[in-house]
């Protein structure tokens, strides 16, 4: 047995480093380094030229000031005498005898006679480009073919997990929380207290086992998180990760799928296999629907990644091999589209249904959101809480950051009532349209208004009403509001 207090022997020192793998763009910034070498070197070489007129070029020719001229296909190029280097140069600079000019589209049969009357020395160019144009013309394509293949290369390294290799492509995406790191407890959650009472138990189990394993209670292979979106399952989840004191792992069911046949069965067992490492481990998968549909005989003809992927992950909750200290946390919106072979006792043993939260819960949320937004006196998160029925845990959170929003806005210290007013209508009934209503439509609006403010009022057992106004919002004209006393479960 060692020492825990003797310490370790110090490293001796690399004597002998790797050299370092140069990068695969080394090459490219090279070439491009000689490329511009060169071609700064081209132009530094070539010697300074005045551009001057054809029409003048023609008179220093009859004036005797041309001593020689190179004749391209595009331009003349030639040599100036001293005295047409000092008639075309300015009086602030020094002479230069060089000089080019543009030939013009039409043929000029009188410029060869011309030269020769004065005794210019004519030369001529052979046509097309500069060896240097045609050099780099020559290469380009292989250079930008190189620069493709490269460019594949590293996001090929990257997408294998930075060089490690083929097989590191089917390593699991699952990223692992720490208690440490996770900011989200139980206490963060509010209105789906039946929820947390399975949650904390399966917690409790997890940190105690020996309490249930002397009864003969064994842990659930699988617990499934169903409710609408918005109700908090992935809320919940993290919750359960600040709070257990095991090895969290959670992924989104699409990062099993990739275009490679095979990868998200490999994922799968490969998360599978490191949470057994940590055992008593929890892994959770967001959106579960995304693989866990139910099979058929589709265009895969039952081959399919993504049956691949879900038979491997029924593979690994109830196999052959069993585990049982990971437990395997899903969540989904859509429980009717899942095969009927995840819901069955032995994998997913336990479905716990978030629903919209009730008056109370709304209440308790919102205390939640609210807690560091710094309230008004005349707040009442109670009322509001009647106010927002049909709200989900997402959508009080929403309403309070709104609120804080407007509050923000207007240059106000504190968020008071009225900002919780703007931003519920801002949320159900859109935002503020600033429509010029003529006064007839208008009129019309609020004459249809009424009438569903006398029906609500005489109708017996109506909701009472809440608000009338005719000022447009989102994609209504009006609106006549009523808010339930008590939440409704059954409309009949």
């Amino acid at each position: 047995m060692t020492d825990p207090q003797r310490p370790e022997p110090p490293q001796k020192p690399d004597t002998n480093p790797q050299p370092a793998i140069p990068n695969q763009y080394s090459f490219l910034w090279l070439s491009a380094a000689i490329f511009l070498m060169v071609l700064w070197m081209q132009g530094a070489n070539q010697p300074q030229q005045q551009e001057v007129a054809y029409s003048d070029f023609k008179k220093a020719v009859t004036a005797g000031q041309v001593s020689e001229v190179t004749l391209r296909q595009e331009d003349i190029q030639g040599n100036f005498t001293e005295s047409g280097a000092a008639r075309f140069s300015a009086a602030s600079e020094p002479s230069n005898t060089r000089f080019v000019t543009l030939r013009p589209q039409t043929d000029d049969p009188a410029l060869l006679p011309l030269l020769e009357e004065h005794g210019v020395t004519i030369q001529g160019a052979r046509s097309g480009r500069p060896w240097w144009q045609e050099l780099i013309l020559g290469f380009l394509p292989w250079i930008l073919f190189l620069a493709l293949m490269f460019w594949f290369w590293g996001n090929a390294q990257k997408r294998l997990g930075q060089g490690g290799g083929v097989l590191d492509f089917s390593r699991s995406k699952a990223r692992r929380a720490r208690k440490e790191t996770s900011t989200v407890t139980l206490d963060d959650v509010a209105g789906v207290e039946s929820a947390k009472r399975e949650i904390a138990e399966i917690i409790d189990f997890l940190k105690t086992p020996e309490k249930y394993q002397r009864l003969g209670a064994i842990m659930p292979k699988g617990i499934l998180l169903v409710g609408p979106p918005g109700t908090g399952k992935t809320l919940l989840a993290r919750a359960i990760a600040g709070e257990a004191e095991v090895p969290f792992f959670s992924i989104s069911a699409s990062e099993f799928i990739e275009m490679f046949v095979g990868v998200g069965a490999a994922r799968v067992r490969d998360m599978f296999k490191e949470a057994r490492k940590d055992a008593p481990a929890l892994i959770f998968i967001d959106e579960l629907d995304a693989v866990g549909r139910s099979r058929g005989a589709g265009l895969g003809g039952g081959h399919d990644e993504r049956e691949q992927t879900l038979n491997q992950i029924l593979t690994e909750m109830d196999g052959f091999e069993a585990h049982e200290n990971v437990l395997v946390l899903a969540a989904t919106n859509r429980p009717d589209v899942l095969d009927t072979a995840l819901l069955r006792p032995g994998r997913f043993d336990r479905k716990i249904t978030l629903e919209r939260p009730h008056k109370e819960a709304r209440a308790a949320i919102l205390k939640v959101h609210a807690r560091k937004v710094p309230l008004s006196d005349d707040v009442d998160l109670d009322q509001i809480a009647t106010r927002t029925i049909g709200f989900s845990g997402a959508d009080l959170h929403n309403l309070v950051n709104e609120a804080a929003l407007t509050a923000a806005r207007e240059g106000l210290d504190e968020v008071n009532t009225r900002c919780f007013e703007i931003a519920r209508d801002r949320i159900i009934l859109g935002e503020t349209r600033e429509a010029q209503l003529p006064p007839q439509e208008r009129e019309a609006v609020a004459y249809h208004e009424c009438g569903h403010a006398l029906m609500a009022y005489y109708m017996p057992n109506a909701d009472p009403l809440t608000k009338v106004t005719i000022i447009p919002h989102g994609m209504a004209m009006g609106v006549t509001e009523q808010t339930p006393r008590d939440d409704h479960y059954t409309y009949t």
